[in-house]
C-alpha cells in the first residue's frame, strides 16, 4: 500500500522554546533489518520503543518518523496527562464493569508512571502534578460531570471531588467559571520537553531513530518492508503509531477523523497571575464539545487551547494541522472571554494540530486485515499524553505477540462506530462543525440554540469528556 506524503507542520512554541538542539538524525539510508519497525515518532511509538527494548534489551528496534520526533501531535498539545475517569461511561459501553475498572485505573497509574520517568532518566518536562478541573463556564453546562460522577460511584470509586463555585472561580482566576470538579491525579507536562526526552531514551537503549524519513509504502508479508525514499526497513513485525496520519491507510481511515486543534500562548504575566490568583497550576477545561483547555506555564504565560474541530478534504494533513488562521481565532476569542481582566497581554505563539479523533474519543489497536503482524493503535483524540504508555504496553505486546492483560484488553480489535467517506465525510462533518459552533455560542451567551443545530450537533463524535 502506497501512502501520500505530507510537509512537516509549523513547530509549536513547545519545541521551540527547547534549549537543547532539535537538529534530527539522518535520514535512513540503504537497507535495514529490524525486530520490529515502528512508524511514528510520537509518544505512542517511543513509549512501544521503549517498552520493547525494557521487556528484550537485545531487541532490534527501529523507528521511522518523517519529521522530528515530537513535530506532530505529541510536541504541540496542551499537555494535559489524563486518566480515562472522565471516559468511563464510553470504556463501559464496550468493557465489563472489570475491564472498565483496569483500564481506568491503569490510565490513572501512568500518571504517576511519567513522573517516575521523567526523575529516572533526568527529562526535565516541568511535570507537575496538581489536578485537573473540569468546569463549567455557562449555565447550561453546569453540572455536565454528574453522569460521570454517578456512573463512578455506583464502579465504588471517586476519582472527582465536587468543589463550590467560589472555589472554582478561586482556582481558575475569572468568575466566568460558575461550577466545577477537581480530579487531583492529573498533571501536565511541557509536551515538545517530554517527547524529546524520550527520544534520547529510546536511542541510549540501542533504538535506531531515523527522522526525516516518510514511509512511502508498506509491503505485506511474513516479513514486511517498509520503503523510504533512500531505502527501506524489513521487519517481521511492524508497528503504525502514526497518529491523524493513519488515515492515508483506507482501513484505518474508517475508524478515525482528522480534526483541528488550536493554541495560542501569551507573554509571560505572573504578576498579574499572582493577583488573580491564579497560582494553582492546575489544568482546566470547560464543558464545551469543542472544548476550551488550558493552564499557566513555568514562565507565567498562559497556553489556552480549543478544539477547534476544522476538517481537511480527503483527511490530509495540510495547513489545517498547522496554522489555521480561523481556529485561532476562535481559540484567542475565547481566552479573551474567559480572562477578561487580561484582554490587554500579547499573544506571542499561535499554531495549530491534528487530532486522530474516534467516534467516543477512546483509541482502538488491532491488526491490518490480512496480515498478522502489521498493527496499529490509533484515535487518541486529544488526550494520548498520559494513555500513550498504556498504548506502548498494547502494541509492544501485539508486535512480539505475546497473550497477555495488554494484547487482550477491550481495546484491542474492538468494534467501533465508522465515519463515512468522502465526499459526506467533509461535507457532513462541516455541517455538523458549524452547528457545534452555533449552538455552543448561543449557551455560552445565554441563550437556547435553535433546534436543527442541536439535531446537528447531537451528531458530532465524543468530546474529551463524557457528558450527562
Amino acid at each position: 500500500m502506497r501512502l501520500a506524503s505530507s510537509r512537516p507542520l509549523k513547530r509549536s512554541h513547545w519545541l521551540q522554546s527547547l534549549p537543547e538542539n532539535l537538529q534530527p538524525t539522518s535520514p535512513l539510508k540503504g537497507e535495514h533489518i529490524a525486530d520490529v519497525a515502528i512508524v511514528g515518532g510520537g509518544f505512542v511509538g517511543l513509549w512501544t520503543a521503549i517498552t520493547l527494548k525494557e521487556r528484550n534489551p537485545d531487541a532490534s528496534v527501529v523507528v521511522l518518523e518523517q519529521d522530528i520526533c515530537g513535530g506532530g501531535a505529541s510536541g504541540r498539545n496542551g499537555g494535559f496527562v489524563m486518566s480515562w475517569w472522565p471516559k468511563i461511561g464510553s470504556l463501559l459501553n464496550f468493557c465489563s464493569r472489570e475491564q472498565a475498572l483496569f483500564l481506568a485505573n491503569a490510565a490513572e497509574q501512568a500518571i504517576t508512571e511519567l513522573g517516575v520517568f521523567c526523575e529516572q532518566h533526568d527529562i526535565d518536562a516541568h511535570y507537575a502534578r496538581k489536578g485537573w478541573l473540569w468546569t463549567a463556564t455557562a449555565p447550561a453546562h453546569v453540572d455536565s460531570w454528574n453522569g460521570t460522577l454517578d456512573l463512578c460511584a455506583r464502579l465504588g470509586v471517586q476519582p472527582f471531588e465536587r468543589l463550590s463555585p467560589e472555589a472554582v472561580a478561586q482556582a481558575t482566576g475569572s468568575s466566568v467559571h460558575l461550577a466545577g470538579v477537581l480530579e487531583r491525579s492529573n498533571a501536565t507536562v511541557q509536551p515538545g520537553a517530554l517527547v524529546r526526552g524520550m527520544r534520547r531514551v529510546a536511542m541510549a537503549s540501542g533504538v535506531r531513530i531515523f527522522e526525516q524519513t516518510p514511509v512511502q509504502e508498506i509491503q505485506p508479508g511474513k516479513t514486511v518492508r517498509l520503503i523510504t525514499e533512500q531505502g527501506q526497513v524489513r521487519a517481521p513485525a511492524v508497528v503504525l503509531a502514526s497518529n491523524a496520519w493513519a488515515a492515508a491507510i483506507p482501513e484505518l481511515a474508517r475508524l478515525i477523523v482528522p480534526v483541528n486543534s488550536s493554541i495560542v500562548v501569551t507573554e509571560p504575566v505572573p504578576e498579574q497571575l499572582e493577583r488573580m490568583g491564579w497560582t494553582g497550576q492546575q489544568s482546566i477545561t470547560d464543558s464545551q464539545l469543542m472544548v476550551d483547555y488550558y493552564r499557566t506555564t513555568r514562565d507565567g504565560r498562559i497556553a489556552f487551547g480549543k478544539g477547534t474541530g476544522a476538517l481537511a478534504y480527503g483527511s490530509r494533513i495540510d495547513e489545517t494541522f498547522s496554522e489555521h488562521r480561523d481556529s485561532i481565532e476562535l481559540t484567542t476569542a475565547d481566552l479573551r472571554r474567559t480572562y477578561p481582566a487580561l484582554s490587554a497581554i500579547r499573544i506571542t505563539d499561535a499554531w495549530s494540530g491534528p487530532i486522530d479523533r474516534t467516534y467516543d474519543s477512546l483509541p482502538v489497536f488491532g491488526t491490518l486485515a490480512g496480515s498478522d503482524n502489521i498493527h496499529y493503535g490509533i484515535g487518541w483524540s486529544g488526550n494520548g499524553v498520559g494513555p500513550s504508555r498504556l498504548g506502548g504496553r498494547i502494541l509492544a505486546s501485539l508486535a512480539q505477540g505475546l497473550k497477555d492483560e495488554w494484547s487482550t484488553c477491550p481495546l484491542v480489535g474492538r468494534r467501533c462506530r465508522t465515519f463515512p467517506p468522502e465526499p459526506l465525510r467533509y461535507l457532513g462533518g462541516s455541517l455538523v462543525r458549524n452547528a457545534v459552533i452555533r449552538k455552543e455560542r448561543a449557551e455560552m451567551s445565554g441563550a437556547r440554540p435553535c433546534a436543527i443545530d442541536r439535531l446537528l450537533a447531537g451528531l458530532a463524535p465524543a468530546g474529551l469528556e463524557d457528558k450527562a
